[in-house]
């Protein structure tokens, strides 16, 4: 896969970000000739997270990218010459130097589907010693990039439709690719939104940011704008000095709300005027710095009553500390009550935003019925994903030179099921997931009406199904190193996983002590691990 080069290809992973055990495997693979057999990984995850019943795949195109920029380079080959053993045969060097992905096939789940434990979120197959070596980087790519698109589709759930969810934790996140992956796939999992620059630069996700409260507190009221004046939103009519407008507003807003004039902190309207200024279209107000009742909020009116005689709407308020579906609600009642005083409907629906470590817990709250909350910014529990840190991603192989190939261990939950395999998801005749059924590769797909016998995971029964509609899961992406099939956007991509979302069960979508959803396998896998697992031959 000789691609052009590919700036956030090399960017998503580099080829040594890797386990050097890798590389051992491969100098023993290299040296018992065993380097071009053709081997297919699987890479799944054995329990759903956060205590749910689904995750959503992600990360593919990650993965894409880094499998066409994949190439050793010089200084690679050097640094690995000088950590391996010094007898090492030089020919394996330059064996390293001519490695790319020109061989290698992968078949996944598209970005955005359901995904459920054991069923592979990729199949990776190729030549032996080449896709060995991309298991560490596949595994980083995919495993932190589902969590976070699981973990911002359940606070999507919480939040319902109809609030804006943005994610705001970049620097709260694990250093900077932590923070660019979680502030793609927040968005591919529900988010609208990130205050992260380079995902909008990089990923095309929608950005968002107004102001801090460092913006507020550096100014003291004593400041004098070089230009106060603003012209009227239509273009029309002459310029208005828009501080003296503001403070002949604070005098009204002020006996309207029963303050006095010398309330309102004059540092945090004059911070409220020279964001005015600058941002005339899309004005907004954070109202904590020093008090919302008594501060904030009048500050805030002021301004944007002096905007809306020009024309002009404001935006939006933020909260960011207190109780804050109470302020939330107490903020919209005097904003109607000042409506009606001053006669500019408008300001009834002014969108509230909140934000302060709001976890699932918390959202709940925010998002019950009745809440004048409509929008919630969300950092540190979307992008650390605090009740679960890890997917716990595994990349077992399943077959080498055409043959199956099984993990048995000790622990019988870390068993692999061998062979190359499909994936189906079987549906009922209204559309609703009845389960998904793992069989071998060479096996014919299950057909829509008739019945099929499957034993269940964990079971030591079979039973029948008879779906409405068969699904096949695992998509042909790339062949041979060369993609298929262009990659959807991250936007369709989003589009996808809350269609999939919206096709669970409510048992299932359900976040705490969910049902669990149904993985079988065909009664020809089973037969094979059942011989595989007493030793028997193939």
């Amino acid at each position: 896969m000789a691609a052009k080069q590919d700036p956030e290809g090399l960017a998503a992973a580099r080829p040594l970000l890797t386990d050097l055990y890798q590389v051992t495997m491969a100098l023993g693979y290299w040296r018992a000739g065993r380097a071009h057999e053709p081997a297919e990984f699987e890479l799944f995850f054995r329990q759903c997270p956060f205590g749910g019943s689904f995750a959503l795949a992600a990360g593919l195109r990650d993965c894409v990218r880094f499998l066409r920029a994949f190439r050793l380079h010089d200084a690679d080959v050097q640094f690995l010459a000088s950590v391996l053993p010094p007898d090492t045969d030089p020919s394996f060097f330059e064996h390293l130097r001519a490695l790319d992905s020109s061989g290698v096939t992968v078949r996944a789940l598209p970005e955005g589907s359901l995904a459920f434990p054991g069923v592979p979120l990729l199949q990776v197959s190729g030549p032996l010693l080449v896709v060995q070596l991309l298991e560490t980087p596949l595994l980083c790519l995919v495993s932190y990039a589902s969590l976070v698109a699981t973990n911002a589709a359940r606070l999507r759930l919480i939040a319902g439709p109809e609030k804006r969810l943005l994610e705001m934790g970049l620097r709260r996140a694990q250093g900077p690719d932590g923070g660019l992956t979680a502030s793609t796939y927040s968005y591919l999992g529900g988010f609208d939104g990130s205050s992260n620059a380079l995902a909008g630069q990089l990923r095309g996700v929608p950005v968002v940011g107004t102001l801090a409260h460092s913006f507020i507190t550096s100014f003291s009221g004593t400041e004098v704008p070089p230009d106060p004046m603003l012209s009227p939103a239509a273009g029309q009519g002459p310029r208005v000095d828009l501080t003296t407008c503001v403070e002949a507003w604070l005098e009204r807003v002020c006996a309207h709300l029963g303050l006095g004039v010398q309330d309102p902190h004059p540092g945090e309207r004059a911070a409220f005027v020279a964001y005015a200024l600058a941002f005339p279209q899309a004005f907004q107000g954070l109202l904590d710095t020093y008090s919302v009742r008594r501060s904030g909020l009048p500050n805030f009116l002021a301004v944007a009553l002096a905007l809306g005689e020009l024309g002009y709407q404001a935006v939006g308020v933020r909260l960011d500390s207190g109780d804050l579906l109470q302020q939330a609600q107490e903020i919209r009642g005097l904003f109607r009550t000042t409506a009606a005083q001053f006669q500019v409907p408008w300001l009834e629906s002014v969108p509230i935003t909140v934000s302060n470590n709001i976890d699932e817990e918390q959202l709940a709250r925010l998002a019950q019925e009745g809440s004048e909350v409509n929008v919630i910014g969300i950092g540190t529990s979307m992008v650390t994903c605090p009740r679960q840190p890890s997917l716990g991603c595994v990349y077992k192989l399943v077959s080498v030179g055409g043959q199956p190939r099984m993990k048995l261990t000790e622990d019988p939950d870390k068993q692999t099921l061998p062979g190359s395999k499909a994936a189906y998801r079987l549906l009922g005749s209204d559309g609703s997931l009845l389960l998904d059924v793992l069989q071998l590769a060479e096996e014919p797909p299950p057909q829509a009406g008739q019945e099929l016998r499957i034993w269940p995971r964990g079971s030591q029964e079979s039973c029948t199904v008879r779906p409405a509609q068969v699904e096949p899961l695992l998509h042909l992406w790339v062949q041979q190193g060369q993609l298929c099939k262009p990659l959807p956007s991250l936007a369709e991509s989003r589009a996808f996983a809350q269609l999939s979302l919206s096709s669970l069960s409510p048992a299932h979508r359900r976040l705490e002590q969910p049902a669990l959803y149904q993985v079988a396998l065909s009664e020809k896998l089973r037969a094979l691990v059942r011989r595989l697992s007493a030793g028997g031959s193939l």
